[in-house]
């Protein structure tokens, strides 16, 4: 295990020193009319013991949308193409996790305690209802919150999604090795999208807009609080025979959104996943990899509006 999160921080690490950069023109996505990404304030709350760092983006009323960030990701790590095309329905709140960031706070090495600290986080906001969006671990998270305080989730979105014990989950370590020697571009193209040369273009112009904020942009993750997503992701990963059956008891609307050529959670998990959970819809983008959603985000942001407005 100790040489294989060795393997994965060489990897992953590269991508996430890449969010500081020279600036860039800021592009504001097709359709949206206000920048919600660049302009949102940092602010902070203390629950449970820690400072959460967090951003506001829009003033919608109604239950807000809680984005949960991937591995080794801060808030500032999301694709404003996706952010902003929500907020201009809904309030959405993205947020650093314990440790990372400007949040305070130690990071957990296991999902579990990871979605305590969330749950505290949004009940020290004042809101008894919320929906969630999980991105990679950021879904692992979603999927334990909606399982340990139902009560909590009105509707959840899951992407680079997979169960407990997903299928090539354990061979992330492998995957990212092959990305050593590569500048944080290609291993972003790498990891996140397809070979093809439109999933690639795509690719490009994601990289571009998620670096685009530079003003009050948060840290990098310390090589503490990477190590201890890395153990978390990994520890999701170990077999857990009865993952399916465990999630045949949310009875929340699931809308899941995968790219056909996930290579760091294959696609056949979301599609498990979608057969098991009572009330779920099942978005599988083709020529598209792990952030098939900021590949395809003008489709998914209509889709997610639309499923959280029924």
């Amino acid at each position: 295990m100790k040489s294989a999160v060795a393997v994965l921080l060489l990897g992953l690490g590269i991508v996430f020193v890449s969010c500081k950069k020279d600036s860039i023109p800021v592009k504001t996505p097709v359709g949206v009319t206000t920048d919600h990404h660049q302009t949102a304030v940092t602010q902070f709350v203390t629950a449970g013991g820690t400072k959460f760092a967090y951003r506001v983006l829009g003033d919608k009323p109604g239950i807000p949308l809680v984005m949960l960030s991937p591995l080794g990701s801060s808030m500032d790590d999301w694709d404003p193409a996706i952010t902003n095309g929500l907020a201009q329905k809904y309030k959405v709140i993205i947020f650093d996790i314990q440790g990372v960031g400007t949040s305070g706070g130690t990071t957990p090495d296991n999902i579990p305690d990871m979605a305590k600290g969330i749950a505290s986080f949004i009940k020290a906001l004042g809101y008894s209802k919320v929906n969630l969006m999980g991105f990679s671990m950021g879904s692992f998270i979603s999927q334990q919150i909606v399982l340990t305080e139902p009560g909590l989730v009105n509707k959840i979105i899951l992407t680079g999604t997979g169960p407990k014990g997903s299928q090539g989950l354990s061979n992330l370590p492998n995957i990212l090795a092959s990305a050593a020697g590569l500048s944080p571009e290609q291993v972003f193209l790498a990891s996140f999208f397809a070979s093809s040369a439109a999933s690639q273009s795509a690719g490009k112009s994601a990289y571009e807009r998620v670096q685009e904020r530079q003003v009050d942009r948060d840290t990098p993750l310390s090589g503490e609080s990477f190590t201890a997503e890395v153990k978390a992701v990994l520890g999701w990963a170990q077999p857990y025979p009865d993952a399916l059956k465990e999630l045949q008891s949310v009875t929340q609307p699931v809308l899941i959104a995968q790219g056909q050529e996930d290579i760091l959670v294959p696609v056949v998990n979301a599609i498990n996943m979608s057969k098991s959970l009572p009330n779920a819809r099942l978005t599988v983008y083709p020529d598209a990899g792990h952030a098939a959603f900021f590949q395809y985000h003008d489709d998914f942001v209509q889709k997610a509006i639309e499923f959280l407005g029924k």
